[in-house]
């Protein structure tokens, strides 16, 4: 076992400290709430967290090109992308201990935080928090301007797919660092029990932007208005396409063709009409299929069986779909660490409670012999949104 000298630790602490007190740039003035009107409830729950187990590469595992500061350009790097807000931070630190847990190369993976901007608690304190939860974890935290996208988002069925984070999906090309040209997108109420490497190997064939899974079963004619199936113009934009549901809570994405491609405007166009038409339903799933719908790679199933949290009215309990499984995801209005809270928790979401990291009655049980500083985090700001 590796031991660090004491003054070596010491001088790590304090870079650290004096990176973490350095002021953020200013970002001018916004028509938001401020900090004093954060939710005092929701803050004093971030404090409940244990630092999580240390996972390491198994011998067969790529070595990184700098392993004590990795930098996301990294080409061996897994990329993963999620939302991180204070309502559902339970759910994405879960997320994150699947991930790790069961990858088979858990140093080689770099998580893309996307924080917003007037979150109760501020991507700061996130950041810090994320960081004590996994001290080795390699991540980056990205401020995400809600007032880039609050004048496209129209009225939903359930408030939360409001939420202007729920559509930071769309602006993941222009958020991300230019040399990421390829991530997973995973929704904060979802858990892996695979190797993350097997989503990432997925290829994307020929043209195509996106790899999920697909479900052509389903009725696809339900996510949309009566008056948008009796404009002829509209509904052209599923001529000569087979389009199926798939559900963009995981997605493999290559982020160069997006760009490229510019399918961030695509979707917006669609959010621009959905404004003056009320051509859908439900918040940022319709656009992505009115975009690609009928033109991405199908994954596997077992990658998102997805409708764990039920519909979005009631969030009844629900059971597995039929085959295998290797990622899990609570979509819908019940969340499990709701239900548990609740004692009124699903069959299934035990299977969710092994990851769970917030423990406010345990002491957090910091590790000897390990160095205070060995991650890459770091709050990041896009060029897009400042």
């Amino acid at each position: 076992m590796v031991r660090f000298p004491f003054d070596y630790c010491l001088r790590s602490f304090a870079a650290v400290l004096f990176l973490c007190l350095l002021p953020l740039p200013s970002l001018g003035i916004r028509s938001f709430p401020i900090n004093a009107e954060r939710p005092q409830s929701r803050i004093d729950g971030l404090f409940g967290f244990v630092e999580a187990p240390e996972y390491r590469n198994g011998v067969d595992c790529p070595t990184l090109s700098n392993k004590g500061l990795v930098s996301s350009c990294d080409p061996l790097l897994v990329h993963v992308a999620m939302t991180l807000d204070s309502e559902y931070l339970r759910g994405s630190l879960a997320a994150v201990h699947s991930v790790l847990r069961h990858a088979s190369c858990p140093e080689n993976i770099f998580f893309h935080f996307i924080a917003a901007e007037f979150d109760p608690a501020s991507p700061r304190v996130l950041t810090r928090l994320v960081r004590s939860t996994f001290p080795s974890l390699n991540f980056k935290v990205y401020i995400f301007r809600e007032d880039s996208v609050i004048n496209l988002i129209s009225s939903s069925i359930r408030q939360a797919l409001e939420n202007p984070l729920n559509f930071a999906r769309i602006y993941l090309g222009d958020v991300l660092d230019p040399c990421v040209n390829r991530v997973i997108y995973l929704d904060s109420d979802v858990i892996l029990v695979d190797d993350v490497h097997k989503l990432w190997s997925t290829e994307l064939t020929g043209s195509r932007v996106i790899g999920a899974p697909e479900y052509c079963h389903a009725n696809i004619t339900q996510y949309f208005t009566d008056s948008f199936w009796s404009d002829p113009v509209l509904s052209r934009a599923f001529r000569s396409k087979n389009p199926c549901y798939f559900n963009t809570g995981v997605m493999v994405m290559d982020l160069k063709k997006w760009r490229e491609g510019n399918y961030r405007r695509w979707i917006e166009n669609w959010m621009e009409l959905q404004r003056k038409r009320r051509i859908y339903e439900l918040g940022s799933l319709p656009p992505f299929l009115l975009v690609f719908g009928g033109d991405i790679e199908p994954i596997h199933h077992r990658w998102n069986q997805h409708g764990l949290g039920g519909d979005n009215v009631k969030g009844s309990c629900r059971s597995l779909h039929s085959g295998p499984v290797s990622l899990l995801h609570w979509s819908g209005k019940g969340k499990p660490w709701v239900r548990l809270d609740e004692k009124r928790p699903c069959p299934l979401d035990y299977l969710w409670e092994p990851y769970d990291l917030y423990k406010p009655n345990q002491r957090l049980r910091l590790k000897h012999n390990q160095p205070v500083y060995t991650a890459t985090n770091y709050i990041g700001y896009s060029n897009y949104f400042i």
